[in-house]
């Protein structure tokens, strides 16, 4: 899955030392939000910030795990594969090449349907029509 994004975001969202080091760590396995705090040296509200602003923009997935003791937690993992600046024209394009496994994607398209966002749904489901068949 690819998607463009305006380049002013991605360049603030990646100019934190914190996020690359999130992606970089998420990129090997996933994480939680705790482990972060001690791989990053920062608090975990800054933390927390950060993942909130990756997650908006596609670049991280979270994930409910529960431990042996039944307890629940979040882990967190990359779905940033590639990242691609185009300079052409006198103008900035980006260009980030996703991952997301199927499971993902119906979660994503079943929140979306809930949340009305029809629009969205669809186009991370090219196939899926975006219109029923009794519409013309």
């Amino acid at each position: 899955m690819s998607k463009q994004w305006n380049p002013d975001g991605i360049f603030d969202v990646l100019a934190s030392k914190e996020s690359r080091r999130i992606l970089a760590a998420a990129s090997v396995r996933p994480l939680s939000a705790k482990e972060f705090e001690q791989i990053c040296d920062a608090s975990l509200p800054t933390i927390y910030r950060r993942i909130a602003v990756l997650v908006e923009y596609d670049l991280l997935s979270e994930e409910q795990v529960v431990d042996p003791d039944h307890e629940q937690s979040k882990q967190y993992i990359t779905d940033l594969k590639e990242l691609n600046v185009k300079i052409e024209d006198g103008e900035f394009s980006v260009n980030l090449e996703i991952e997301k496994d199927t499971v993902d994607k119906f979660g994503e398209l079943f929140r979306d349907l809930g949340e009305g966002h029809r629009k969205s749904a669809t186009t991370d489901f090219p196939d899926v029509p975006s219109k029923s068949p009794t519409e013309k």
